[in-house]
């Protein structure tokens, strides 16, 4: 059906893009990668590290360059970084496959980070992390929006069934074939 074509998840952290991709790379029989965790063996460092020695910018660049690489595989399942759709030239790279918005809503992920408590989320700080996270949402919606697909999970929502929902969803924005001849 998506005849080797790549499929980037977009979201905002939390969303889980990690979980549901790997799931919907079972279902594809498709790679999976996740970029936050690339980017981490690139730089042979944590993402918390990185944003506290270099900065978000430093980050932002690394990103880039790794899903610039990434775009070149097919038959993958690629796990975003909530932030990656900020930069323009990104929206080239993840064009180059078919891109699906898991627009879990922010208090399930404010939530779900609370139980996690990790230090691995730089943007984020627990004292003020529903506020933030809405902002965050705000401030990233629009460049979510164009995405080719729009995933709405709920609450209770389990990963698989949530790949196979995108499995289902994915013939409605699929373009039809070009007749040969």
């Amino acid at each position: 059906m998506l005849q080797g074509i790549s499929v980037f998840l977009v979201g905002l952290m939390g969303t889980g893009k990690s979980t549901v991709g790997q799931a919907l790379a079972q279902l594809l029989q498709y790679r999976f990668f996740d970029s936050d965790r690339l980017i981490e063996g690139v730089a042979g460092q944590s993402i918390a590290d990185i944003f506290a020695e270099a900065g978000e910018p430093a980050f932002r660049e690394l990103e880039s360059q790794v899903l610039e690489q990434l775009c070149a595989y097919t038959q993958s399942v690629i796990a975003t970084g909530g932030g990656i759709v900020l930069a323009q030239k990104n929206w080239s790279y993840l064009q180059q496959g078919l891109v699906v918005w898991l627009d879990t809503p922010v208090p399930v992920i404010a939530q779900r980070l609370a139980a996690v408590e990790d230090a691995s989320r730089p943007l984020l700080n627990p004292a003020d992390r529903l506020p933030r996270l809405t902002t965050l949402y705000n401030e990233r919606r629009d460049r979510y929006a164009q995405a080719d697909l729009h995933i709405q999970p709920g609450p209770e929502d389990e990963p698989g069934a949530i790949a196979r929902t995108i499995l289902q969803q994915i013939p409605t924005v699929l373009k039809p074939p070009k007749p040969q001849g």
